[in-house]
């Protein structure tokens, strides 16, 4: 379970994709990951790079609509910080930290909290030693990974998926096919570096769909040179090209609530997932829980409603274009995706109440005057982060 996400164990295969922001930019952050949400994302990975990332992990995890992944290189105390953060999942590439005293420790905490790890083994950073041995091969890249298990198993942690990527698909193919029959894992899929599209789908889509058509991945990854929302869409057309995800009318997202939900978003959201129902209506459609993030985080949506002060605050790619009272906040919702899919986005916009903008805002700092910039209490993670990461030399 990644969060709330299961991953293998004959669950529907996964999306996922990764932020290109700096993880401290928590807003950007946030930003760009409703818009992988909204893509067609089940999971989104963030890199943890230094401290300030850590915090900034503090910062998005309880805003964050989908669970995330903290990507940690060389640094054990960041996957330290990270789990202190809240993430759903860790991300350790064996090839970079090698002293096993430092990964036992690593899952040892996650195995604690009860946060899974993925071995991401990968062909451009393999250890040395392995690396002489068998060379680049699918070998090396099975070797890897059975390696930082057998850290793992000494601790008693088996809550691990594995992904051996290489930026040669047939490289790739066959390290897959020969971990599969290897582990018991769940295994996530990726070329990695494939590249920029078009030559970057294509490899993507020949190693990944290869495999799922063969019955191996539990969840996929495209590693494009590109917006990361095109790695989220390809990944969710790909599952749906294969008949492995169902293809809906109406995508819905929500926030997982948090400190300043003015609203029960998980009620809200089933209400309007029950009434969209069948509609075939072609939209992403986002229901927050408080205008004072709400319509920026789900600005690529193209449909959302945020909670505030009693009111519901409808937005149109993250413009406001009305407000209503809380008990009609769905109805709104159904009211407007009609017509937006009738009428098109400049014609709802060029309809926008008067004064809603001013409504929104006056609701926004209202709120802010009530609950405070740290209605998420993430800045006491972020003094833990601190004393984590305090003292630790460069390097290490």
């Amino acid at each position: 379970m990644v969060g709330p996400v299961p991953v293998g164990g004959g669950a529907p295969v996964t999306v996922q994709s990764m932020t290109t922001t700096k993880t401290a930019d928590v807003d950007g952050t946030l930003a760009q990951i409703y818009a992988l949400a909204a893509a067609g994302a089940d999971i989104v990975r963030c890199t943890c790079n230094e401290e300030e990332a850590a915090e900034g992990l503090a910062r998005i995890v309880p805003r964050s609509p989908v669970p995330i992944v903290a990507d940690i290189h060389f640094h054990h105390r960041l996957a330290l910080a990270a789990l202190e953060a809240g993430v759903a999942c860790l991300r350790l590439n064996p090839g970079n930290i090698r002293k096993p005293e430092r990964i036992k420790a690593v899952a040892t905490e996650a195995r604690d909290r009860g946060v899974p790890i993925r071995i991401g083994v990968n062909a451009g950073s393999l250890d040395p030693e392995i690396e002489e041995r068998y060379g680049v091969t699918p070998e090396a890249l099975v070797a890897s990974a059975k390696k930082e298990l057998a850290y793992f198993e000494e601790v008693g942690f088996d809550d691990v998926k594995i992904s051996v990527k290489a930026s040669n698909v047939a490289l790739m193919v066959e390290a897959y096919r020969q971990l599969s029959e290897a582990v018991e894992h769940p295994l996530h899929l990726g070329v990695t570096e494939a590249g920029p599209p078009p030559a970057g789908l294509v490899k993507s889509t020949a190693g990944i769909a290869t495999l799922l058509l063969e019955g191996i991945g539990d969840t996929i990854r495209y590693s494009l040179t590109a917006d990361p929302v095109e790695e989220a869409r390809a990944g969710r057309t790909l599952l749906e090209s294969l008949g492995l995800r169902e293809r809906k009318g109406v995508d819905l997202i929500a926030c997982p609530s948090c400190g300043r939900a003015e609203i029960d978003v998980i009620a809200v959201a089933e209400e309007a997932n029950r009434a969209f129902g069948e509609r075939e209506l072609p939209l992403q459609v986002a229901v927050m829980g408080c205008v004072v993030n709400g319509p920026g985080e789900a600005r690529s949506a193209d449909l959302g409603i945020a909670a505030g002060r009693k009111r519901g605050h409808l937005f149109i790619q993250g413009q406001i274009v009305r407000v209503v009272p809380e008990e009609e906040m769905v109805a709104a919702l159904i009211d407007e995706a009609e017509k937006l899919v009738k009428e098109g986005v400049e014609a709802r916009l060029a309809v926008a109440d008067s004064g809603a903008v001013e409504a929104a805002e006056a609701d926004r700092q209202a709120l802010l005057d009530v609950q405070g910039a740290d209605a998420n209490n993430s800045e006491a993670r972020v003094e833990l982060i601190k004393k984590r990461v305090e003292g630790e030399p460069a390097g290490s």
